[in-house]
């Protein structure tokens, strides 16, 4: 990590602003005053600001339950970004992991780390999403065949990946799908006739969303929770 990207993780300081104290010379690497913003910075190093001692930097990985009305990025825009919900200093580098539309509630996965992140959003590692999804609609009697099948989309020239559903009532179901098209479970049920009248991610890979987060909480994940997506690497 760059030197001034890591003032910034521990102390909330912008980027211009650490830079700043860089060249004010009150950042010491390893006893020596620096003032090379750019210089790389690895675990093995002592970084003090202002005779502070600096922490090592660590990834951080956040399991959020996102409210209506709320979107997934990184700024906001006609709605809220789901960041706001965060109580953190030093947001910047972090990024939603699987988006959800504005409408749409549950889980989200948010982190700092690129490379972990890819294993949910990258469309060859179909990592398994399961929604909770109500209808307007009483679900027709072949849908179990027909997500097996797969979907034609509008738009769309291939099928869908094989989907399973559970119903839980006629208009109650959970969907698991392997992919993340632009508002797939939408388009589906669209392709069965019907229309989704609400919609909730309940689980992306191994990691299901923490029934004691109320809408809006979030908490970090666990060790097996964040290795669970590691072991897809």
């Amino acid at each position: 990590m760059r030197l001034d990207k890591m003032i910034s993780h521990h102390t909330g300081l912008s980027r211009v602003e650490a830079k700043r104290v860089l060249r004010q010379g009150l950042v010491t690497v390893d006893e020596v005053v620096t003032k090379n913003a750019a210089l790389h910075i690895s675990s093995d190093n002592i970084v003090c600001y202002d005779g502070q001692t600096l922490g090592a930097v660590s990834k951080r990985y956040i399991m959020l339950n996102k409210p209506e009305n709320t979107i997934c990025s990184t700024i906001d825009e006609d709605y809220p970004s789901v960041l706001n919900l965060l109580d953190l200093n030093n947001t910047r580098d972090l990024h939603i992991a699987g988006r959800l539309d504005v409408d749409t509630t549950g889980l989200v996965l948010i982190t700092d780390d690129g490379k972990w992140s890819h294993q949910i959003t990258s469309p060859k590692k179909q990592c398994t999403k399961r929604y909770r999804v109500w209808l307007d609609e009483p679900l027709c009697d072949d849908a179990e065949a027909q997500l097996t099948a797969g979907l034609k989309l509008h738009g769309e020239k291939e099928l869908t990946l094989p989907a399973t559903l559970e119903r839980i009532n006629s208009q109650e179901v959970l969907l698991s799908i392997s992919e993340g098209k632009y508002h797939q479970v939408k388009r589906m049920f669209a392709a069965l006739n019907n229309k989704v009248t609400a919609l909730h991610r309940e689980k992306i890979g191994d990691i299901e969303l923490d029934l004691d987060l109320n809408e809006g909480d979030w908490r970090y994940l666990t060790e097996a929770e964040t290795n669970s997506v590691l072991k897809m690497l």
